[in-house]
């Protein structure tokens, strides 16, 4: 478990490190072309964090992301990871008391952790507005003002149209998966989602700062619980990982294949074709995806919506052949995993140092209860 260490500050001290984080913040602001700004959010989405603190924060219904300066709301004194931290118990409760509304009305859309100063970060709804919050290592629950932030934007060019289209069940509103995840990785902000007018699976690769488009490359998979390829699904988790040390791409889509991009091919924004590795099972759909090392070996840690956390040993990963068969009857194939039983319910997830993790896990009387864990 892990613990926020609290020091006494002399006056001269404090002073010090207020003019230290207001410099660093002003230099990360010039550098990555980031300027005092008022941001309204139409939607929120996933979020991830890039280098100095900036968090980027998804808009799916406007089809943009915003790169903001985090660094205001980090921890005055370092996090010492050897007790606990970050444990609220009733995280629905504590948003709702912000802003007077019912905990009901509270909608937890994803959570993110600073690599650097382990400051948490919640993409929030709180009825139909959309917002950003932050937990204080003692537990404090805070909305994050957006009307004076450092922060630039970036539009995604040939988003969904914004309306309804489909009929029953299948009617749904493209728009909202122009952006569906969001990773940092080899100076690149990757984006996945939905693009075009007859919309299909899409990695975009925007440099940042953010001075031009990027690149935008259609995705094609073998969908082994469909027996088919398809294009038109997209990916709803993902992760950038290292396998034989090249930077690679491990996606998760619905009714649960999991698929290998070679991080080069997608960053050349051509059609590339994916090498499916695993079926994780149907009528389930992956959330987060977290890498770590442990006892000498590197694990990709999963959680899923309706199959519990499962934790895969990315050995596995750089020698599963591909599958090209059907696999039916919600069986599973493919790399080898382990369900972790002891984490059930969690419905987010995010790394905290080398050994810890941040759940938000959802109780037999849906309170959200946020806590700390050692990485199994």
């Amino acid at each position: 478990m892990s613990h926020f260490v609290r020091s006494r500050w002399s006056g001269t001290t404090l002073a010090v490190l207020l003019v230290t984080i207001v410099g660093t913040s002003s230099r990360a602001a010039d550098h990555y072309g980031l300027q005092p700004t008022s941001i309204e959010l139409a939607s929120i989405g996933p979020l991830a964090f890039g280098p100095d603190g900036v968090l980027f924060v998804s808009d799916p219904k406007r089809a943009t992301i915003h790169a903001i300066d985090t660094k205001p709301h980090r921890p005055a004194t370092p996090i010492d990871t050897q007790g606990p931290l970050y444990e609220v118990r009733d995280l629905k409760s504590s948003l709702a008391a912000l802003v007077d509304r019912e905990a009901a009305d509270i909608e937890v859309i994803d959570l993110a952790i600073d690599p650097e100063a382990g400051s948490l970060f919640l993409a929030i709804k709180l009825g139909d507005r959309a917002a950003l919050a932050t937990v204080t290592p003692a537990g404090d629950v805070r909305l994050v003002s957006l009307e004076k932030v450092v922060a630039a934007s970036s539009e995604l060019p040939n988003a969904p149209a914004d309306k309804v289209t489909g009929e029953g069940r299948r009617a749904s509103n493209k728009r909202m998966e122009s952006v569906t995840d969001l990773a940092f990785a080899e100076g690149h902000l990757l984006v996945s989602g939905l693009a075009g007018e007859s919309p299909v699976s899409t990695v975009r690769a925007i440099g940042f700062p953010f001075r031009e488009t990027g690149s935008a490359a259609q995705i094609e998979i073998f969908h082994a619980a469909h027996g088919r390829n398809e294009d038109y699904a997209a990916i709803r988790a993902f992760i950038p990982i290292q396998i034989d040390g090249k930077p690679n791409l491990l996606a998760g889509y619905t009714c649960t294949p999991l698929v290998r991009f070679s991080l080069d091919s997608l960053q050349k924004g051509e059609k590339v074709k994916g090498t499916t590795i695993a079926e994780l099972g149907n009528q389930n759909r992956p959330i987060d995806m977290i890498v770590y090392e442990r006892d000498g070996n590197t694990h990709l840690l999963v959680t899923n919506t309706a199959r519990g956390v499962m934790k895969i040993n990315t050995a596995d990963v750089a020698t599963q052949g591909e599958l090209t068969e059907p696999v039916r009857g919600g069986g599973t194939a493919g790399v080898p995993f382990e369900q972790i039983e002891s984490l059930a319910g969690v419905v987010q997830l995010a790394k905290l140092g080398d050994a810890h993790g941040v759940i938000l896990q959802e109780t037999a009387d849906q309170r959200l209860v946020l806590t700390t864990i050692d990485l199994p």
